[in-house]
């Protein structure tokens, strides 16, 4: 009992650094919505050039006005941010942010659901909305991000979420697109190696029961309305892509995988596809552009696929495929370190894609890939104030992001990690003699 009471103590003592964090304000800072006019700004609009000392208004959530030579109205708020920089919110085209919280607790993910062929699973009824890792993420100039579910073939339903809201639902960005991983080639984990009999076994399986699948949901998509019709969620999940209404979001990374999805892909027939992951998209780059199919890509901050790899190819991977013609986008694929976005598009600008394409791969390319382009992804009248203020290039990691727009709401430059920098930076050691101490041993 002594040692338990011992623990205890040394865990409150611990804790209670946090404890104050929590009650440190007497007030909690809220987003701030109304009209704002942010002035001699240089303006990076993505699609419509460079507007140097710009103005750029804010108004129910839309922006009315950018330009240089921009009326202010009387009644907006403005914002002085001469010598400063603003990019539309950056978008990661690939994560699982909102659905994956503490790493070894099983009930704090839910990016995963039981079973091989689960599309119906929506990734958005999933989202956690106060999760930590959102706050983190949009300080650093990410607006909005592609949560998707993991494993399976058909794993579930993705969506596009903006990273501001109470509920699941306030955050929804207008798109949602199943999730299919391509039946793959590769050997296995190193430690258990396959042979190549096995390997095309393994493949052949898979391939069959995805054919299948999609086989059904074809037949359902004509028969849907037919009167003698049970309800089968799974295929009824399938059949907006098989009408070409829902995107599909085909995972695949090695090159003969690619090549094997693309034939898959022509010979379906479907008309809204997506390649995702396409880690060797730099060997078969010519072959993608061919096919006119759009790629997410990413990790861009990853290792080689093969040993005998440049240890670079990762990194210049979406600058070659940009290059051959293909419409490339970039994803972390990450959970906590999807603020890290701007720093993978900054190793593929420096390995050959450029920082112009670069940009455009994390703002309008992205936004277009994900079917919300006419809303989001760059500075344009009448799209949504989903932008950020920064002191210079957002791909150095020296930039600080110091005002940030998610939907036309001023948000808060605040997150948990903030918070406890602020803690450490200014604490205050020892004991405060102003307030009793309490005796341990008398307790």
């Amino acid at each position: 009992m002594r040692k338990f009471k011992k623990t205890l103590i040394a865990c409150l003592f611990a804790l209670a650094p946090l404890f104050s964090l929590a009650q440190e304000d007497d007030q909690v800072l809220k987003a701030e919505y109304g009209k704002f006019a942010l002035t001699n700004a240089k303006i990076y609009t993505v699609t419509k050039g460079i507007i140097e000392n710009g103005t750029l208004v804010i108004n129910n959530g839309i922006i009315e006005a950018v330009g240089k030579d921009v009326q202010i109205p009387n009644d907006a708020k403005v914002i002085d941010v001469a010598g400063k920089e603003i990019y539309p919110g950056m978008i990661d085209g690939g994560t699982t942010l909102g659905l994956n919280e503490i790493g070894s607790i099983a009930e704090a993910q839910d990016y995963r659901e039981f079973g091989n062929i689960t599309p119906q699973m929506e990734a958005l009824t999933a989202v956690n909305p106060n999760a930590v890792t959102i706050p983190v993420t949009r300080v650093s100039g990410v607006t909005t991000v592609w949560t998707m579910p993991q494993g399976g073939v058909l794993p579930g339903t993705a969506a596009a979420i903006n990273l501001f809201g109470y509920t699941s639902d306030q955050m929804y960005a207008g798109q949602r697109g199943i999730v299919m991983n391509y039946p793959s080639t590769a050997g296995g984990r190193r430690w258990r190696r396959l042979s190549e009999d096995e390997i095309k076994k393994r493949q052949e399986r898979a391939l069959k029961e995805v054919n299948e699948t999609w086989d059904k949901a074809e037949l359902y998509a004509k028969i849907e309305n037919a009167d003698d019709v049970r309800n089968y969620p799974e295929i009824e999940a399938l059949v907006p892509v098989v009408k070409g209404e829902t995107p599909l979001f085909l995972e695949v990374n090695s090159a003969q995988d690619i090549l094997n999805a693309i034939k898959w892909v022509e010979e379906r027939g479907y008309k809204k596809v997506i390649l995702t992951g396409v880690s060797e998209g730099w060997r078969v780059a010519e072959e993608i552009a061919k096919a006119g199919l759009p790629v997410i890509t990413g990790p861009v901050q990853a290792l080689p696929t093969r040993q005998s790899d440049r240890y670079d190819v990762a990194y210049a991977n979406p600058g070659v495929m940009q290059k051959a013609g293909v419409k490339v986008a970039i994803r972390t694929m990450d959970n906590e370190n999807v603020r890290n976005l701007p720093y993978h598009a900054g190793f593929a600008a420096a390995y050959g894609m450029g920082r112009e394409e670069a940009l455009k791969a994390i703002t309008i390319n992205a936004a277009e890939i994900l079917g919300i382009g006419d809303q989001l992804g760059s500075i344009e009248v009448g799209k949504k104030a989903n932008l950020f203020v920064s002191t210079g290039d957002p791909f150095e990691t020296a930039t600080k992001i110091t005002d940030l727009f998610i939907d036309g709401y001023k948000i808060p430059m605040t997150s948990r990690q903030i918070r406890l920098y602020d803690e450490f930076l200014n604490r205050t050691p020892g004991v405060d003699k102003t307030k009793p101490v309490i005796d341990i041993k008398k307790k």
